[in-house]
């Protein structure tokens, strides 16, 4: 009986897996260089659950979900090495058609350049119909009715006359609610979010952030949200992943990360972060940043990629750090700690 408690868990455990990804590189070949963008990176995500990906520019975040998406141009990116696994297949081993089919209906993604993501001689109502159309096998009135529903659920007003509108003919933050509302068409099992909220204003982002929440919860939707601030990943991650120079430095639980961050960048990013409320001083003090510029990737130090910036760095720092486990649920890439 206790055999078969114990098997009982390790198959619920994983049914629930529904992202994995194992050993990924990334890489872009020129004529002279190789920039390895995602090194070696393993990362999963649960059903209904957010995984917080956060990372100054440049440091691997977009090109991982490409990658996940299989959109890597190829020349003149790669994916040399890793598995993808979705709900346990290999997205790596799939033929183009059968990515097609998962694309936008199983997996989908908020890109994070809604201007050139959008087809700009197409009405935006016609470019999120044809996500029904594809997937959903509706015809075209259902599609652009689905369509305008969708668009007021993103908070778009007078959806119906916005949807016969072009790309050109709205807003920043409008174009990037279209783009929403065509990832979430579909209810996907699993949502790619690069900078979701980056061009709206704070009651839309709020709008977005709790209409995302919604679908999390009622339909189980994993999702992996890309961002540079610190405040939304607070408040909607379940875990956070750091990534410096293409490798995940850190990951743990979002209340163990902010409670007790561990690798010396993701202390540095968590410092520089704005706080309301008198200074300790009575005065005002300029935030912490962190020195340095990001190397290279073409030309990246030996060792931890991190040392040439860290206030820790020692001897050790010039050998390659491995990802070790600190506590049941939280990772580390440094030798310091």
């Amino acid at each position: 009986m206790p055999q078969q408690d114990e098997t009982t868990v390790h198959l619920s455990a994983m049914n629930d897996q529904l992202l994995q990804v194992m050993g990924l590189t990334t890489l872009f070949r020129s004529e002279d260089s190789v920039a390895v963008a995602v090194d070696r990176v393993d990362l999963d995500v649960k059903r209904g659950e957010t995984l917080g990906l956060v990372g100054e520019s440049g440091c691997g975040k977009t090109v991982l979900a490409l990658s996940i998406m299989r959109l890597i141009p190829s020349p003149p990116g790669e994916i040399a090495a890793g598995e993808i696994l979705f709900q346990g297949m290999d997205l790596l081993r799939l033929d183009e058609s059968d990515m097609r089919r998962i694309r936008g209906n199983e997996i989908s993604m908020i890109f994070q350049e809604p201007m050139t993501s959008l087809n700009p001689v197409f009405k935006v109502g016609d470019q999120i119909g044809e996500v029904f159309r594809i997937h959903r096998a509706m015809n075209k009135v259902d599609a652009a009715a689905a369509a305008v529903e969708m668009l007021g659920k993103v908070g778009i007003p007078s959806a119906e006359q916005r949807a016969l509108e072009y790309p050109h003919q709205m807003s920043g933050g409008m174009r990037q609610r279209v783009m929403i509302a065509m990832a979430l068409a579909c209810h996907p099992k699993l949502m790619l979010a690069d900078e979701p909220t980056t061009a709206l204003d704070v009651t839309i982002q709020a709008q977005i952030l709790a209409l995302m929440n919604d679908i999390k919860t009622s339909r189980g939707t994993g999702i992996v949200l890309i961002t540079h601030d610190l405040g939304v990943v607070a408040e909607m991650a379940d875990r956070v992943a750091v990534m410096y120079t293409g490798m995940i430095v850190e990951q743990a639980t979002a209340r163990d990360l902010f409670a007790s961050p561990q690798h010396p960048y993701t202390i540095g990013l968590l410092k520089s972060v704005p706080r309301i409320g008198p200074q300790p001083t009575g005065r005002r003090q300029r935030l912490p940043v962190i020195k340095g510029m990001v190397p290279d990737l073409r030309n990246l130090p030996a060792g931890c990629t991190f040392q040439d910036r860290c206030p820790e760095a020692a001897q050790i720092c010039r050998e390659p750090p491995v990802l070790e486990k600190k506590s049941s649920s939280h990772l580390v890439r440094c030798w310091m700690r």
